[in-house]
Protein backbone atom coordinates (compact mmCIF):
# COMPACT_ATOMS: atom_id res chain seq x y z
CA UNK A 1 0.00 0.00 0.00
CA UNK A 2 1.07 3.18 -1.07
CA UNK A 3 0.84 7.03 0.87
CA UNK A 4 -1.80 7.97 -1.43
CA UNK A 5 -3.38 4.37 -0.41
CA UNK A 6 -2.91 5.20 3.27
CA UNK A 7 -4.50 8.55 2.83
CA UNK A 8 -7.76 7.32 1.65
CA UNK A 9 -7.54 4.25 3.83
CA UNK A 10 -7.49 6.98 6.98
CA UNK A 11 -10.84 8.58 5.24
CA UNK A 12 -12.32 5.57 5.27
CA UNK A 13 -11.81 4.73 9.02
CA UNK A 14 -12.63 8.09 9.99
CA UNK A 15 -16.27 7.46 7.52
CA UNK A 16 -16.82 4.28 8.82
CA UNK A 17 -15.91 4.79 12.82
CA UNK A 18 -13.48 2.23 13.49
CA UNK A 19 -10.45 -0.12 12.54
CA UNK A 20 -12.79 -2.74 13.00
CA UNK A 21 -15.61 -1.93 10.61
CA UNK A 22 -12.94 -0.66 7.53
CA UNK A 23 -11.18 -4.55 8.33
CA UNK A 24 -15.22 -6.57 8.09
CA UNK A 25 -15.20 -4.11 5.04
CA UNK A 26 -12.27 -4.89 3.53
CA UNK A 27 -11.95 -8.71 4.95
CA UNK A 28 -8.91 -8.18 6.30
CA UNK A 29 -7.27 -8.15 10.03
CA UNK A 30 -8.15 -4.95 11.78
CA UNK A 31 -4.44 -5.24 13.19
CA UNK A 32 -3.53 -4.58 9.18
CA UNK A 33 -5.50 -1.68 9.08
CA UNK A 34 -3.63 0.38 12.53
CA UNK A 35 -0.17 -0.82 10.99
CA UNK A 36 -0.96 0.87 7.68
CA UNK A 37 -2.31 4.27 10.10
CA UNK A 38 0.53 4.02 12.17
CA UNK A 39 2.99 3.90 9.01
CA UNK A 40 1.21 7.25 7.89
CA UNK A 41 1.59 8.67 10.85
CA UNK A 42 5.60 7.90 10.82
CA UNK A 43 5.49 8.87 7.21
CA UNK A 44 3.67 12.33 8.18
CA UNK A 45 5.65 12.67 11.53
CA UNK A 46 2.41 13.33 13.23
CA UNK A 47 -0.13 12.10 15.39
CA UNK A 48 -3.30 11.73 13.52
CA UNK A 49 -5.48 9.57 15.74
CA UNK A 50 -6.62 9.70 19.23
CA UNK A 51 -6.97 5.89 20.51
CA UNK A 52 -8.96 4.68 22.91
CA UNK A 53 -10.28 1.19 23.35
CA UNK A 54 -13.76 2.40 22.93
CA UNK A 55 -13.33 5.25 20.28
CA UNK A 56 -11.28 6.82 17.69
CA UNK A 57 -11.20 10.83 17.27
CA UNK A 58 -9.51 13.17 15.11
CA UNK A 59 -6.39 15.22 16.43
CA UNK A 60 -6.42 18.98 15.10
CA UNK A 61 -3.00 17.35 12.24
CA UNK A 62 -5.02 14.27 11.28
CA UNK A 63 -8.16 16.51 10.52
CA UNK A 64 -6.64 18.50 7.94
CA UNK A 65 -5.32 15.51 6.55
CA UNK A 66 -8.21 13.76 6.37
CA UNK A 67 -9.56 16.94 4.35
CA UNK A 68 -6.49 16.87 2.36
CA UNK A 69 -7.90 12.91 1.48
CA UNK A 70 -10.89 13.85 0.66
CA UNK A 71 -9.76 16.31 -1.94
CA UNK A 72 -7.37 13.34 -3.36
CA UNK A 73 -10.25 10.98 -3.53
CA UNK A 74 -12.50 13.57 -5.53
CA UNK A 75 -9.45 13.88 -7.75
CA UNK A 76 -9.16 10.36 -8.64
CA UNK A 77 -12.64 9.75 -9.08
CA UNK A 78 -12.91 12.66 -11.16
CA UNK A 79 -10.12 11.55 -13.47
CA UNK A 80 -11.37 7.82 -13.64
CA UNK A 81 -14.33 9.31 -15.27
CA UNK A 82 -13.06 11.22 -17.48
CA UNK A 83 -11.22 8.09 -18.87
CA UNK A 84 -14.38 6.09 -18.96
CA UNK A 85 -15.79 9.12 -20.77
CA UNK A 86 -13.21 8.54 -23.45
CA UNK A 87 -13.87 4.62 -23.94
CA UNK A 88 -15.64 3.94 -27.05
CA UNK A 89 -17.87 1.24 -25.16
CA UNK A 90 -18.40 1.74 -21.28
CA UNK A 91 -15.51 -0.42 -19.08
CA UNK A 92 -14.89 -0.71 -15.70
CA UNK A 93 -16.51 -1.51 -12.58
CA UNK A 94 -20.33 -0.21 -11.99
CA UNK A 95 -21.68 -0.09 -8.38
CA UNK A 96 -25.17 0.13 -7.64
CA UNK A 97 -27.80 0.11 -4.31
CA UNK A 98 -31.21 -0.25 -4.25
CA UNK A 99 -33.85 -0.87 -2.34
CA UNK A 100 -34.38 -4.48 -2.05
CA UNK A 101 -37.25 -4.99 -3.65
CA UNK A 102 -37.06 -3.26 -6.39
CA UNK A 103 -33.93 -4.00 -6.91
CA UNK A 104 -35.29 -7.88 -7.02
CA UNK A 105 -37.61 -6.98 -9.26
CA UNK A 106 -36.33 -4.66 -11.75
CA UNK A 107 -32.97 -3.52 -11.12
CA UNK A 108 -31.55 -6.98 -11.82
CA UNK A 109 -33.57 -7.33 -14.66
CA UNK A 110 -31.79 -4.00 -15.78
CA UNK A 111 -28.32 -5.64 -14.88
CA UNK A 112 -28.77 -8.89 -17.17
CA UNK A 113 -29.51 -6.81 -20.30
CA UNK A 114 -26.90 -4.12 -19.75
CA UNK A 115 -24.64 -6.78 -19.44
CA UNK A 116 -25.34 -8.79 -22.73
CA UNK A 117 -25.05 -5.26 -24.10
CA UNK A 118 -22.31 -3.88 -22.71
CA UNK A 119 -20.48 -7.09 -21.56
CA UNK A 120 -16.74 -4.99 -20.42
CA UNK A 121 -18.72 -3.60 -17.63
CA UNK A 122 -18.49 -5.91 -14.46
CA UNK A 123 -21.82 -4.54 -12.03
CA UNK A 124 -22.17 -4.90 -7.96
CA UNK A 125 -25.48 -4.84 -6.78
CA UNK A 126 -26.12 -4.42 -3.12
CA UNK A 127 -30.43 -4.11 -1.93
CA UNK A 128 -30.20 -2.57 1.42
CA UNK A 129 -33.46 -0.68 2.69
CA UNK A 130 -31.57 1.92 4.53
CA UNK A 131 -29.81 5.05 2.98
CA UNK A 132 -26.08 4.75 2.63
CA UNK A 133 -23.31 8.06 2.06
CA UNK A 134 -22.74 7.10 -1.54
CA UNK A 135 -19.44 8.56 -2.30
CA UNK A 136 -17.94 7.73 0.92
CA UNK A 137 -18.99 3.97 0.14
CA UNK A 138 -18.17 4.02 -3.38
CA UNK A 139 -21.46 3.53 -5.05
CA UNK A 140 -22.37 4.92 -8.84
CA UNK A 141 -25.71 4.96 -8.45
CA UNK A 142 -28.73 4.73 -5.98
CA UNK A 143 -32.19 3.90 -6.52
CA UNK A 144 -34.91 5.31 -3.95
CA UNK A 145 -38.04 6.36 -3.31
CA UNK A 146 -38.26 10.17 -2.59
CA UNK A 147 -35.20 13.15 -2.92
CA UNK A 148 -32.35 12.28 -0.88
CA UNK A 149 -31.81 14.72 1.82
CA UNK A 150 -27.93 15.17 0.45
CA UNK A 151 -28.54 18.06 -1.93
CA UNK A 152 -25.42 17.43 -4.08
CA UNK A 153 -26.61 13.91 -5.31
CA UNK A 154 -27.36 14.66 -9.06
CA UNK A 155 -30.97 13.00 -9.04
CA UNK A 156 -32.64 11.69 -12.40
CA UNK A 157 -36.43 10.61 -11.93
CA UNK A 158 -37.79 7.18 -13.04
CA UNK A 159 -41.15 6.70 -12.22
CA UNK A 160 -43.91 7.56 -10.18
CA UNK A 161 -45.07 5.52 -7.24
CA UNK A 162 -48.98 5.50 -6.14
CA UNK A 163 -50.45 4.55 -3.23
CA UNK A 164 -53.73 1.80 -3.03
CA UNK A 165 -55.26 0.40 -0.62
CA UNK A 166 -55.93 -3.03 -0.48
CA UNK A 167 -57.38 -6.03 1.18
CA UNK A 168 -58.08 -9.66 0.54
CA UNK A 169 -62.11 -11.09 -0.70
CA UNK A 170 -61.79 -12.90 2.89
CA UNK A 171 -60.93 -9.72 4.72
CA UNK A 172 -63.64 -7.78 3.17
CA UNK A 173 -66.11 -11.11 3.55
CA UNK A 174 -65.65 -10.72 7.28
CA UNK A 175 -65.67 -7.22 7.76
CA UNK A 176 -68.36 -6.13 5.32
CA UNK A 177 -67.67 -3.21 2.22
CA UNK A 178 -65.24 -0.70 3.78
CA UNK A 179 -66.99 2.68 2.88
CA UNK A 180 -65.94 5.10 5.23
CA UNK A 181 -62.43 7.00 6.59
CA UNK A 182 -63.57 6.01 10.33
CA UNK A 183 -64.23 2.36 9.32
CA UNK A 184 -60.78 2.18 7.80
CA UNK A 185 -58.74 3.57 10.34
CA UNK A 186 -60.70 0.83 12.65
CA UNK A 187 -59.41 -2.25 11.40
CA UNK A 188 -56.44 -3.81 11.64
CA UNK A 189 -53.62 -3.26 9.30
CA UNK A 190 -50.15 -4.21 8.25
CA UNK A 191 -47.26 -1.46 8.13
CA UNK A 192 -43.53 -0.91 7.22
CA UNK A 193 -41.58 -0.44 10.42
CA UNK A 194 -37.48 0.00 10.74
CA UNK A 195 -35.66 1.61 13.44
CA UNK A 196 -36.65 5.27 13.63
CA UNK A 197 -39.40 4.72 11.09
CA UNK A 198 -43.11 4.14 11.33
CA UNK A 199 -45.32 3.84 8.42
CA UNK A 200 -48.58 3.93 9.43
CA UNK A 201 -50.23 7.33 8.26
CA UNK A 202 -51.30 8.68 4.99
CA UNK A 203 -52.06 11.79 3.17
CA UNK A 204 -55.54 12.34 1.35
CA UNK A 205 -57.49 15.26 0.56
CA UNK A 206 -60.92 15.44 1.02
CA UNK A 207 -63.83 16.93 -0.70
CA UNK A 208 -62.83 20.56 -0.25
CA UNK A 209 -59.39 19.41 -1.51
CA UNK A 210 -57.88 19.74 2.21
CA UNK A 211 -54.71 18.02 3.17
CA UNK A 212 -55.90 15.09 6.01
CA UNK A 213 -54.31 11.92 7.66
CA UNK A 214 -55.13 8.55 7.24
CA UNK A 215 -54.40 7.03 10.60
CA UNK A 216 -54.26 3.08 10.35
CA UNK A 217 -54.72 0.50 13.26
CA UNK A 218 -51.84 -1.12 13.14
CA UNK A 219 -51.52 -4.89 13.92
CA UNK A 220 -48.61 -5.66 12.56
CA UNK A 221 -45.36 -4.05 11.63
CA UNK A 222 -42.71 -5.96 9.35
CA UNK A 223 -39.28 -4.23 8.01
CA UNK A 224 -39.65 -6.05 4.71
CA UNK A 225 -42.61 -4.49 2.19
CA UNK A 226 -42.75 -8.09 0.37
CA UNK A 227 -44.21 -9.11 3.82
CA UNK A 228 -46.99 -6.54 3.76
CA UNK A 229 -48.60 -7.47 0.78
CA UNK A 230 -48.47 -10.92 1.57
CA UNK A 231 -49.65 -10.33 5.21
CA UNK A 232 -52.81 -8.90 3.01
CA UNK A 233 -53.25 -11.51 1.05
CA UNK A 234 -53.75 -14.02 3.92
CA UNK A 235 -56.81 -12.14 4.82
CA UNK A 236 -56.38 -10.86 8.49
CA UNK A 237 -55.46 -7.43 8.05
CA UNK A 238 -55.58 -4.75 4.93
CA UNK A 239 -52.74 -2.50 3.62
CA UNK A 240 -51.70 0.40 2.31
CA UNK A 241 -49.11 0.14 -0.49
CA UNK A 242 -47.31 1.35 -2.82
CA UNK A 243 -48.46 0.19 -6.90
CA UNK A 244 -44.55 -1.31 -6.97
CA UNK A 245 -45.44 -3.45 -4.29
CA UNK A 246 -48.26 -5.08 -6.49
CA UNK A 247 -47.25 -7.98 -8.58
CA UNK A 248 -49.80 -10.08 -10.00
CA UNK A 249 -52.33 -10.28 -6.80
CA UNK A 250 -55.05 -8.61 -7.94
CA UNK A 251 -54.68 -9.29 -11.41
CA UNK A 252 -55.46 -13.23 -9.86
CA UNK A 253 -58.21 -12.06 -7.47
CA UNK A 254 -56.07 -12.60 -4.54
CA UNK A 255 -56.11 -8.66 -3.23
CA UNK A 256 -58.95 -6.18 -4.14
CA UNK A 257 -58.52 -2.45 -3.83
CA UNK A 258 -60.83 -0.95 -1.41
CA UNK A 259 -61.70 2.95 -0.66
CA UNK A 260 -60.55 3.75 -4.49
CA UNK A 261 -62.81 6.96 -4.35
CA UNK A 262 -60.62 8.39 -1.95
CA UNK A 263 -57.67 11.04 -3.17
CA UNK A 264 -54.73 9.53 -1.67
CA UNK A 265 -51.67 11.66 -2.17
CA UNK A 266 -48.91 9.92 -4.10
CA UNK A 267 -46.06 7.99 -1.88
CA UNK A 268 -43.30 9.08 -3.56
CA UNK A 269 -41.07 9.14 -6.84
CA UNK A 270 -38.13 6.36 -7.57
CA UNK A 271 -35.28 8.29 -8.44
CA UNK A 272 -31.77 7.81 -9.54
CA UNK A 273 -29.02 9.40 -8.03
CA UNK A 274 -25.16 9.51 -8.30
CA UNK A 275 -22.24 12.18 -6.90
CA UNK A 276 -21.68 14.01 -10.00
CA UNK A 277 -22.98 15.48 -12.90
CA UNK A 278 -20.49 13.99 -15.34
CA UNK A 279 -21.52 10.62 -14.45
CA UNK A 280 -19.11 8.18 -16.56
CA UNK A 281 -21.07 6.92 -19.88
CA UNK A 282 -21.69 3.56 -17.96
CA UNK A 283 -24.20 5.51 -15.13
CA UNK A 284 -26.28 7.07 -17.70
CA UNK A 285 -26.71 3.74 -20.05
CA UNK A 286 -27.75 1.73 -17.06
CA UNK A 287 -30.36 4.39 -15.98
CA UNK A 288 -31.89 4.40 -19.46
CA UNK A 289 -31.67 0.52 -19.81
CA UNK A 290 -33.76 0.57 -16.77
CA UNK A 291 -36.14 3.38 -17.82
CA UNK A 292 -36.84 1.14 -21.03
CA UNK A 293 -37.67 -1.94 -18.87
CA UNK A 294 -40.11 0.38 -16.15
CA UNK A 295 -41.51 2.47 -18.79
CA UNK A 296 -40.97 6.26 -19.99
CA UNK A 297 -44.89 7.36 -18.50
CA UNK A 298 -46.58 4.79 -16.81
CA UNK A 299 -44.68 2.56 -14.83
CA UNK A 300 -44.98 -0.75 -15.91
CA UNK A 301 -46.03 -1.71 -12.39
CA UNK A 302 -49.39 0.16 -12.85
CA UNK A 303 -50.63 -2.36 -15.68
CA UNK A 304 -50.79 -5.18 -12.94
CA UNK A 305 -53.92 -2.88 -11.63
CA UNK A 306 -57.30 -2.67 -14.04
CA UNK A 307 -58.44 0.73 -14.47
CA UNK A 308 -56.10 1.93 -12.14
CA UNK A 309 -55.77 5.38 -13.60
CA UNK A 310 -59.55 5.98 -12.71
CA UNK A 311 -58.44 5.35 -8.80
CA UNK A 312 -57.72 6.95 -5.92
CA UNK A 313 -58.36 10.48 -7.30
CA UNK A 314 -56.52 10.17 -10.48
CA UNK A 315 -58.56 10.60 -14.13
CA UNK A 316 -57.42 9.27 -17.34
Amino acid sequence: MDFSSRLLLLLEVIELGSFTNVSEQRNVDRSVISKHISRLEGELGVRLLNRTTRSLSLTAAGNEIVNQAKLLRNLLNDTHRLAQNYHSEPKGILRITSSAMFGRQYVQQAVLAFQQQYPEVDVELRLEDRFMDMVSEGFDIGFRIGKPKNSSLIIRKVARNRLLIVASPEFIEKHGEIKTIERLEALPAAVYAAPGLLIDKFTYFDSNKESKKLQLNVAYKVNDVEMITKTAVAGNMLAVVTAQMIENEILEGKLIPIMTQLHLDDFGTFYAVYPHRDAPIKTKLFIDTLKSIIGEDIPIWEKHIPNFDEMYGQTK
